[in-house]
């Protein structure tokens, strides 16, 4: 899978190439350009908002803004800036989705984790996967919820640059800022996520009151966790410490570093395929005439 935020690589050429053939009307270049960086955006898009129904809707919104803009791209540009520049102001901007309603500080995510009732796992036979996987299913749902209480700028940039390891060149150039600003910004959201999970979160130290396994079930009653459709868990996904292998900035706080960590432990989501009904929307007729598309697309 090709990186966009490797630093050194030719996926930069080949990306304009494919921007260029589409723009001149190649159905097939702009598809392989949308499978190149769907799992990406979608990624992204799932960290924002939790829920991977409006992750999809983000990241179909996203491509569509992609596309519509790709005649405006200068080739003397990276492609990856000016992409990546189009997720974050969308992310950033869109309409409010319905966990951000949830989860939206961390005062009053603190006192409801903190008050909730501790529960039993449920019985193996009872449910059809692996008991752990559920385990690990509320661990990621809970701290994609504490990334809902930083405000939608900070969970951009914890999650650009401390999960997927973007560096400051990038991240500064993709959310418009500048590099100081940007280390400034992540700092603080790795500040808070650390001073949050620090006394709470078993994660963190043993001697915690929250454990995964003891809010598992439920995350189960309040559908938050499905053991028939499980989102982060499933195992043929790849953790993104792998797919990001970049090396996070050194962290001197030992918490902050741990929190990181945990964070660049879960799952690289593998995204679903949102070619097919990009190109059936490109081709549409309503489509065209929204956006005064005069060349066609072979």
């Amino acid at each position: 899978m090709i990186n966009p935020f490797i630093e050194k690589d030719d996926s930069d050429i080949e990306d304009k190439q494919l921007v260029a053939e589409a723009v001149a009307g190649n159905k097939k270049s702009l598809e392989t350009l949308v499978k190149r960086h769907q799992a990406w955006i979608y990624n992204i898009s799932l960290k924002m908002v939790w829920d991977p129904v409006d992750a999809e809707d983000v990241t179909q919104e996203t491509l569509i803004k992609i596309i519509t803009k790709l005649s405006t791209f200068r080739q003397e540009s990276s492609l990856r800036t000016w992409l990546y520049r189009i997720v974050a102001n969308h992310v950033i901007n869109m309409k409010k989705r319905k966990r951000e309603f949830e989860y939206y500080s961390f005062d009053k995510y603190g006192t409801d984790i903190i008050n909730s009732p501790n529960t039993e796992l449920p019985d193996q036979d009872s449910v059809p996967v692996e008991v752990d996987l559920l385990i690990e299913e509320t661990k990621i749902g809970c701290m994609n919820a504490m990334l809902l209480c930083l405000d939608r700028e900070q969970r951009l940039i914890f999650i650009l640059g401390n999960i997927f390891g973007v560096n400051d060149d990038s991240g500064s150039e993709i959310l418009g800022i500048s590099k100081v600003n940007f280390r400034q910004k992540l700092s603080r959201a790795r500040r808070q996520l650390a001073n949050f999970m620090t006394g709470k979160c078993g994660l963190m130290d043993k001697s915690n009151p929250c454990h995964c396994n003891k809010k598992t079930k439920l995350m189960m009653n309040a559908g938050h966790v499905d053991p028939n459709n499980l989102v982060f868990t499933k195992s043929h996904l790849r953790r993104i410490e792998v797919t990001a292998p970049q090396k996070a900035a050194e962290l001197d706080d030992l918490y902050e570093s741990k929190a990181v960590k945990l964070f660049r432990d879960h799952r690289f989501v593998n995204s679903p395929d949102f070619a097919n009904s990009i190109m059936d929307i490109v081709a549409s007729n309503e489509f065209r005439n929204i956006f005064n598309l005069n060349h066609g697309v072979n």
